[in-house]
């Protein structure tokens, strides 16, 4: 690992979410001397990624949002994905949301609006624990080396109090997801919110991702239309992506692509 690397990123991330932070603020929550912090910072801000405003406060620049956008642009997953996910919102009158994992969280890639015409927010950069949402019960159902290191992690952080944060439990459930091919979760990231995910698989029988819709916790009937229809989707995008079979056949089998 790259010292000076590293320390940039963790800046960057310290920044997320809004944030404007000092120099001795960013130094004290890095635990490095305020020197090291001003040379990476004073670098950052000349190539955009970190900008400093009147007060002296650092915030992440627009540099950032060229990054992200690039990245969306590229990825492979989102793209194929993109005709898939427009289909399934319509036939489910849900909104339908792409992940990706990313250490122990889902990152939202991709988020179709509900088709109701309502006020929403598009959520596409958001950050989940991975065992609060359906997205990431999918991957972890089909990730043994990740699921086995969070399950190792005590304790988990609840996030509502329907979070499940068992190990026992949440390995239970993704035996469940294995059998089934598809995740729940219901009140556990969010009060209120239910989402129904399944895995999506590429050509090299790996898990790289999930789609799932997200609906009312009180439109949650337990369905199996909607079941179906988020199952067809992962497996139409993951033939998309090379899947021979989904989930692979080295897998428990549940659904076998056509």
């Amino acid at each position: 690992m790259i010292q000076s690397v590293d320390r940039a990123v963790a800046v960057l991330l310290e920044l997320q979410g809004a944030r404007r932070l000092r120099l001795t603020e960013l130094a004290n929550r890095l635990s490095l001397p305020n020197s090291t912090v001003h040379g990476i910072v004073a670098t950052l801000v000349t190539r955009g990624m970190v900008e400093q405003d009147a007060s002296g406060r650092y915030a992440l620049g627009p540099g950032v949002l060229r990054l992200s956008n690039v990245y969306l642009d590229s990825n492979e997953l989102r793209l194929r994905a993109l005709t898939w996910t427009e289909a399934l919102a319509e036939r489910s009158g849900c909104a339908v949301r792409v992940g990706v994992p990313l250490e122990r969280d889902i990152v939202v890639i991709h988020h179709v609006l509900r088709p109701d015409g309502s006020h929403q927010m598009r959520e596409i950069g958001i950050d989940i624990p991975a065992h609060g949402t359906a997205l990431g019960k999918a991957v972890l159902a089909f990730d043994t080396r990740r699921a086995t290191e969070l399950l190792a992690t005590a304790p988990l952080p609840k996030l509502t109090g329907r979070t499940c944060v068992d190990g026992d439990e949440l390995a239970e459930q993704l035996a469940g997801v294995r059998d089934d091919g598809i995740a729940t979760a219901c009140d556990e990231a969010i009060l209120g919110e239910s989402e129904l995910a399944a895995p999506i698989f590429d050509a090299h029988d790996a898990v790289v991702g999930a789609v799932g819709v997200v609906l009312s916790s009180s439109e949650a009937t337990g369905d199996r239309m909607i079941s179906d229809e988020v199952r067809r989707t992962a497996v139409s995008i993951s033939r998309e992506l090379g899947a021979s079979a989904w989930p692979p056949r080295s897998r428990p089998p549940t659904a076998p692509v056509d």
